[in-house]
């Protein structure tokens, strides 16, 4: 069974001084990164996910801007395969899942940004397509949220996402445990 590393949305407008910066953005690109080394130095297949916002006035994920950009940590080198989105799902209208397929992916690690929305959507997608799904928890991030006058903080609503996709969808676990099992 061949892993796969998919590394979803972790660009620069979610990190401090970006468009709209996430709780522990720093520290699950730090886990990413780490991860993303662990596979180039095993050979396996790793997949860049950018995320475009083509909406008139967007405010964020804009192409040509700095924060549209992946962050260095975990910046694709020269044939890595990079797949650009405009939806939350990361399958929906792009070309993700021929190029796992062709990969002779079946098992994914999934890490990156939000954990509430981009890496939720995509994890539920992949899931539903066959994959093995595997989530490093601690190598993704989600922002603070508002809903019917009730602040929830980052952490929660990771917690609350992570919760969910462990209970139906994915092994969620920590980077290190993954580290461990590659090395």
């Amino acid at each position: 069974m061949t892993s796969a590393l998919v590394i979803v949305d972790i660009q620069r407008d979610y990190f401090p001084g970006g468009a709209y910066p996430l709780v522990g953005a720093d520290d699950a690109a730090d886990r990413a990164a780490e991860l993303l080394a662990q596979w180039r130095a095993s050979g396996l297949p790793v997949i860049h996910v950018r995320h475009e916002s083509r909406e008139p006035g967007a405010s964020m994920l804009v192409p040509g801007t700095p924060g549209g950009e992946i962050d260095p940590r975990v910046a694709p080198r020269d044939g890595e395969t990079v797949v650009t989105k405009t939806f939350p799902n990361s399958f929906r209208a792009t070309p993700l899942e021929d190029v796992l397929r062709e990969a002779e992916a079946s098992a994914l690690v999934i890490v990156g940004m939000m954990s509430s929305m981009c890496v939720d959507a995509t994890v539920r997608a992949a899931s539903d397509l066959g994959f093995d799904v595997t989530v490093a928890a601690d190598a993704c991030a989600a922002p603070d949220l508002e809903f019917g006058g009730v602040r929830v903080g980052g952490a929660e609503v990771h917690a609350a996402f992570m919760a969910a996709l462990a209970s139906a969808y994915a092994k969620v676990v920590p980077a290190a445990e993954l580290l461990e099992v590659s090395a």
